[in-house]
């Protein structure tokens, strides 16, 4: 179904900071394509006769619709919930991957959803109750997106949902949106781009409001439409190789090709690299490309000492840490104690012996009892995260505009706080996976105000050539989904002189 616009060529669809097994299977879990759909249990689901007071809920879609509700009503982290929930049943792997993509493939194209729904809806969704909202969401995101399930069984299945949840009293209502909508398939009317591009960008590509006037302003109608489309497209499965492993081997085992920027990255992988031995071995780690370019930016040398503040889950860590190899050492700090244990295991699951992990509120400095200046210090320092969207679907909808000040008055202050530690000619490299201007060049603009002993270093001659070219004018690395096929980023080397 999910008509298109004249002239849109947006393909359907299928979390910057999370650990690589979790990041692996929130970019997998879901099909690459609709028509790949798998479910063990869905001749099941089928076969009854679902809707009526005596069927049970389908356990997958209670986990997607409950995974909704508490990224709506209290801002919680998708990946998260849906990692709990699917910890209390024993799903079998297929089933697991279904409730995945509901989740995300329902949070990713919540606008268009809404839109559809809108159209078929006697009533105004935003006066629902927020569960019937997301059932009405979960039961339209099936018919619209998912062809082989039937549109039927959608409805059937959502009604049975809201039954079971004590929203019997919407049943009828339910079942009546929903069944309108499978009807009037390619009759249902989106903006176009050309004459209603604020609309266009909040109910075809799904953004919220400020946001797509944030992006046509920054980027004009053409470029900010293709970041937002691509901001609902699954990511491609990338690894990074570990020194002295054979990456063309790897990448034949995966099935995957080499990376067009990052020398040491695999992507456009086909099959899980999570079950792959070498994952286990250590031979690779999960890593977006652009993440990979970061530590390349901090330029450890063999045998120096590297402070990497902010660092779960550790992907960039264990990275310098392979650089810097068995005779130089990672200091890799991090503010929540939860977290610890990610960078831990990822270091574990390398053989890594040379990085050590502590809780640090880097903001207000930290005492390493040794020595007080270090020739490396890397920042990837926490924020909105808009350039990651398509990791992390529910980012769009928890981010609100009020708050991009106050995440760069903090990354200002972490800077602030470390520069003191960054020894004569030594160099602090400040990164973040985001797109605003707040969290970008106005905090290094800030910084450089702030401390004039730092300069901002044009890092090309120690970058691979291939890395060369994504560096702009100013001398910062940028990144953008829609450009470069890789997670949007921004990073900045700072050098005390």
């Amino acid at each position: 179904m999910s008509p298109k616009p004249p002239g849109d060529d947006a393909r359907r669809p299928r979390d910057g900071r999370d650990s690589g097994a979790a990041r692996n299977a929130r970019d997998s879990g879901g099909p690459r394509d609709k028509r790949d759909l798998r479910e063990s249990s869905e001749a099941r689901r089928e076969r009854r006769r679902p809707g009526g007071p005596e069927s049970p809920p389908d356990p997958v879609r209670n986990i997607a619709w409950r995974v909704l509700n508490r990224v709506e009503l209290d801002r919680a982290f998708a990946d998260r919930v849906l990692h709990a929930l699917l910890a209390e049943l024993d799903l079998p792997k297929r089933d697991r991957a279904f409730a995945t993509e509901l989740s995300y493939g329902a949070l990713r194209m919540r606008g268009r959803l809404d839109s559809a729904l809108q159209q078929v809806c006697t009533r105004e969704l935003s006066s629902l109750e927020a569960g019937v909202r997301n059932l009405l969401r979960l039961g339209a995101y099936q018919v619209m997106f998912l062809e082989r399930v039937r549109d039927a069984a959608a409805v059937d299945e959502t009604v049975t949902l809201a039954r079971a949840n004590g929203l019997g009293r919407a049943a009828g209502f339910i079942n009546a949106v929903l069944r309108e909508l499978s009807s009037r398939g390619e009759s249902l009317e989106f903006p176009k781009l050309a004459t209603d591009p604020v609309d266009y960008l909040v109910e075809w590509c799904s953004l919220p409001r400020w946001l797509a006037e944030r992006w046509l302003e920054q980027f004009g109608a053409e470029q900010a439409a293709e970041l937002a489309r691509n901001s609902y497209l699954p990511p491609p499965r990338t690894v990074r190789v570990s020194p002295g492993a054979d990456l063309d081997q790897i990448a034949r085992r995966l099935r995957g090709r080499r990376c067009e920027y990052s020398p040491q990255g695999i992507t456009r992988i086909e099959i899980d690299p999570v079950s792959d031995s070498g994952f286990a071995a250590g031979e690779f780690s999960i890593q977006d490309e652009a993440a990979q370019l970061i530590a390349l930016m901090v330029d450890a040398q063999p045998n120096q000492t590297v402070v990497d503040c902010c660092a779960a889950p550790g992907g960039k860590a264990v990275q310098l840490a392979q650089q810097v190899g068995p005779r130089g050492e990672v200091i890799a700090l991090e503010l929540h104690k939860h977290r610890l244990g990610l960078i831990r295991r990822e270091a574990e699951r390398l053989r890594l012996r040379n990085l050590r992990v502590l809780q640090r509120d880097v903001a207000k400095g930290f005492d390493l009892q040794g020595r007080l200046y270090f020739p490396r210090i890397l920042v990837d320092a926490p924020c909105t995260g808009l350039g990651v969207l398509r990791r992390n679907p529910d980012a769009r909808w928890s981010i609100m505009p009020g708050e991009i000040e106050p995440i760069a008055q903090r990354q200002f202050d972490l800077l602030d706080s470390v520069a003191r530690y960054v020894e004569d000619d030594g160099a602090l490299v400040y990164s973040v996976c985001t797109l605003t201007p707040e969290e970008t060049t106005g905090v290094i603009d800030r910084f450089c105000e702030s401390h004039p002993e730092f300069q901002i270093e044009d890092p090309r001659d120690r970058l691979p050539g291939t890395v060369r070219k994504l560096v702009d004018e100013t001398g910062a690395l940028r990144t953008l989904p829609h450009r470069h096929g890789c997670d949007g980023f921004y990073a900045v080397r700072l050098v005390r002189r």
